[in-house]
């Protein structure tokens, strides 16, 4: 199950030739994601809100891709922009953000996800593009509920909607290091500095995660291991959709019962080989199985395991504090 609150229309215009084309998807980071599992071969169902033009639109699109969608019609309009791509970069032209969910819609949108997610191996929880369609707690609430009853949680969240998720607890958290830095999770933009907020995300509530860093090698903290994401460079036709992709492997993989190493691996390579296409969330199972045999989880050093010292605020035992874990990977 992928919860997304409120999909997006997208409308993007581009020069093939000499004429002009012009492009209607569905777009938003949930829909991204769920069409990257289908593609892996995994069911997925789509919790989505829809309401007004723009709802009407994009409900019909995700229908037409063959996704399953666990919808409510609402009275509130979904979001759309106008991406202008004929000159090779993107110009957004236009937005309209996605109106608020009244609370009876809120709670239909609630009640439907958590049927779905009770139902499914894995529930990933997405963002809103627009925070005023749904308020973080939903979030909370949705993820504690999943994860008392059996449900694996994955999520790729940030700012209030991350703070909402820890604290109902999460089996996997993707999060990009621009966003714990924005968030102020991080106070240096460096691997130790990285390292350390990973350490105090699973302090607050996330059992694994996955740190993406652009261009440069995923981090990944699972157990009491940091490791490093290694995998061929390939040069980006779009470089969006990179993050969308990774999320949608790993939460495919686990829905697959495999471990999460295997997960990881082949949401790096989904991630990786998205950003060579024009499309978000989209590849072929075959080619990111086979990419997915070249990459590597490597430990980094210095990110080992160690007994907290009193006090320190970690859960459980066996883990080295934020800030030992920095100093132990600068000496390295």
């Amino acid at each position: 199950m992928v919860f997304s609150p409120s999909p997006q229309l997208t409308v993007t215009i581009e020069q093939v030739g000499d004429e002009e084309e012009i492009h209607l998807h569905a777009g938003g980071q949930g829909v991204w994601v769920a069409r990257m599992i289908k593609s892996l071969g995994v069911r997925v169902v789509l919790c989505s809100a829809f309401g007004d033009e723009t709802g009407r639109v994009v409900r019909n699109l995700i229908l037409d891709e063959g996704l399953e969608v666990g919808a409510i019609d609402v009275a509130a309009r979904n979001g759309a922009y106008v991406h202008d791509r004929r000159d090779g970069t993107r110009n957004e032209l236009a937005q309209a953000p996605g109106q608020p969910l009244s609370r009876h819609d809120q709670d239909e949108l609630y009640n439907v996800a958590l049927a779905e997610g009770l139902r499914a191996d894995v529930a990933m929880l997405a963002g809103v593009a627009d925070p005023q369609v749904l308020p973080p707690d939903v979030y909370r609430r949705l993820a504690g509920d999943l994860r008392r009853n059996g449900t694996k949680v994955v999520a790729d969240l940030s700012g209030d909607y991350l703070t909402a998720v820890l604290e109902g607890g999460v089996d996997v958290l993707k999060v990009s290091h621009e966003e714990v830095m924005r968030d102020g999770r991080a106070t240096e933009e460096t691997i130790p500095g990285l390292v350390a907020a990973m350490y105090r995300l699973r302090d607050e509530g996330a059992e694994s995660v996955v740190l993406s860093r652009a261009e440069h090698p995923a981090l990944v903290l699972i157990g009491d291991e940091v490791r490093q994401v290694e995998l061929p460079r390939l040069e980006p036709a779009d470089h969006r959709g990179a993050g969308d992709s990774m999320t949608a492997g790993v939460a495919a993989m686990l829905a697959r019962g495999r471990d999460l190493d295997e997960a990881v691996r082949t949401g790096a390579a989904a991630g990786a080989l998205n950003v060579t296409r024009h499309g978000l969330g989209t590849g072929r199972a075959d080619v990111i199985s086979q990419f997915t045999t070249r990459v590597t989880l490597t430990p980094l050093p210095g990110a080992g395991s160690g007994a907290p010292p009193p006090g320190s605020g970690q859960r459980g035992s066996g883990h080295t504090s934020p800030e030992q874990l920095a100093e132990e990977v600068k000496r390295s």
